[in-house]
């Protein structure tokens, strides 16, 4: 896979007279450092043929981007592996070939196996990306570029692109809100989550039961054995309505406990 930064390289050459502020050896640790390397989503990426401009402090047209999304569809969704496939470096901007850009993204052989000679599956293509599509990306400076590292593009692509191996689990999370992200973090249940975000929390249920009271149509999910603490979550369609803990002594007795929300 390096071996295309090589060829990145000398194709940056011709534009070193344009940003003039960046010297070859910066072009080169720029291009080796995001050349081929593999991120994960972390909100839906548009397809585009323009670049989506994504603005160096750290922020984007969240609205301009669902605009072209509806018109262009997806190029990759939260939790996606995508792969850095082109790295152009102009005056004010750097643009990143996401999976082959607008054009590009996944073929039909990829993911496919064919049976080798001595009867092992090997697969026809070599691209880890999971993402159905390709698009591109321009971080803006609004000024001629400076001196600076992969290490710091990275880091200014946190809000949409991980360069971190994390699970797509972690990702979801993050865009949770902060007090179902904390409560996820405590291992415990509120009022408001959905069964995938109390699953994430306390994991799955010991046991669950459904019934229909008042008109609504009920299901519980029981955490904890006795003796110690169970926890009841009471959902009505998919969320939660409902938390009450009790602990469960030795023989009969069960103590209630404070509610935790």
């Amino acid at each position: 896979m390096r071996s295309f930064a090589v060829i990145a390289i000398l194709s940056l050459l011709p534009s070193l007279s344009v940003a003039d502020k960046l010297g070859f050896e910066d072009r080169v640790e720029l291009t080796r450092g995001l050349m081929a390397e593999y991120c994960t989503v972390k909100v839906l990426l548009p397809r585009s043929k323009k670049p989506l401009e994504f603005d160096s402090n750290g922020t984007y047209d969240k609205q301009q981007w669902g605009q072209i999304a509806k018109e262009s569809g997806p190029a990759a969704r939260t939790g996606d592996s995508v792969q850095v496939t082109k790295i152009l470096i102009e005056s004010d901007r750097i643009v990143l070939e996401i999976n082959g850009g607008f054009k590009g993204g996944r073929k039909w052989y990829q993911g496919v196996n064919v049976t080798g000679t001595m009867g092992q599956q090997v697969p026809i293509g070599n691209n880890d990306s999971n993402a159905p599509g390709g698009t591109s990306l321009a971080i803006v400076f609004h000024k001629p570029l400076e001196p600076i590292k992969s290490a710091e593009i990275k880091k200014m692509l946190a809000p949409v692109l991980d360069f971190e191996k994390h699970s797509v689990t972690e990702i979801y999370s993050e865009t949770l809100p902060p007090e179902v992200q904390q409560a996820i973090k405590e291992k415990r249940a509120r009022e408001g989550m959905t069964h995938e975000q109390v699953i994430m929390a306390l994991g799955r249920p010991e046991h669950k039961s459904r019934e229909t009271k008042d008109g609504l149509e009920l299901e519980d999910w029981v955490y904890g054995k006795a003796p110690g603490k169970i926890t009841f979550v009471t959902f009505n369609g998919d969320k939660v309505i409902k938390v009450k803990e009790a602990y469960a002594g030795l023989g009969n007795q069960v103590g209630n406990s404070p509610v935790v929300r």
